[in-house]
């Protein structure tokens, strides 16, 4: 069981969250987690890399000189990739690079990356975010009350809401999400995560609707 401080928008700790790590995942796979990231890092790729080889590039076909007789290795294109000017041998071209992986794994990923960052208390418990219109540098007060300014952050929110995703926007290293578009990737890549008390509920509650019904015994 985990105890997890919860503070408020001036920084002062306010009451406590007490949560099971192994609620949201049984165990932590590193393996399942870094299958997840590779997949989200590959889908990412734009695989519009491309080369010229020896058929691409322009020049003349003629045979350089003839076959035999002039103490020389034998030689046809100009346009051969050992000499200047000519084409790659392994020429790149363009190639999509996305896969998927199964949907209930990704969905286990998740929660077990979640998981980890509870158990190495690496997530900062906030009781609200409540915003009537964008304050941008209000936000900025609130993140260096909570000593989480200068550093690579995430902040989780239950749903969508306009005023803290503008009041967020124009922060350096910031992104804010909300607890239904979370992956393995935007969980485990910045150093630390912000999340209000309700986004941690919202979580909990999508994995309890995931896990499967227990059956009774007969």
């Amino acid at each position: 069981m985990a105890t997890l401080p919860i503070y408020d928008r001036s920084g002062a700790e306010v009451g406590k969250y007490e949560i099971d790590p192994a609620e949201l995942a049984p165990r932590i796979s590193k393996q399942l987690m870094h299958d997840a990231v590779v997949m989200y890092q590959c889908n990412r790729r734009l695989g519009t890399v491309q080369t010229k080889g020896r058929s691409d590039v322009a020049g003349t076909t003629k045979k350089m000189y003839r076959q035999k007789g002039t103490g020389n290795a034998r030689a046809g294109s100009r346009r051969s990739g050992v000499r200047r000017g000519g084409g790659h041998i392994h020429n790149l071209l363009p190639r999509d690079w996305t896969y998927r992986m199964p949907k209930k794994a990704l969905r286990l990923a998740t929660r077990m990356a979640l998981a980890s960052r509870i158990a190495d208390e690496q997530i900062t418990l906030i009781d609200s975010l409540p915003f009537d219109q964008p304050k941008t540098r209000e936000m900025a007060a609130i993140l260096k009350a909570l000593k989480l300014d200068q550093i690579q952050l995430l902040v989780a929110v239950p749903g969508y809401d306009v005023q803290i995703y503008k009041s967020i926007r124009n922060l350096a290293k910031v992104s804010v999400l909300p607890v239904a578009e979370l992956n393995a990737l935007n969980v485990l890549h910045p150093r630390r995560l912000l999340m209000t008390t309700a986004a941690l509920d919202a979580f909990r509650q999508t994995c309890r609707q995931d896990s499967p019904p227990a059956v009774a015994a007969v």
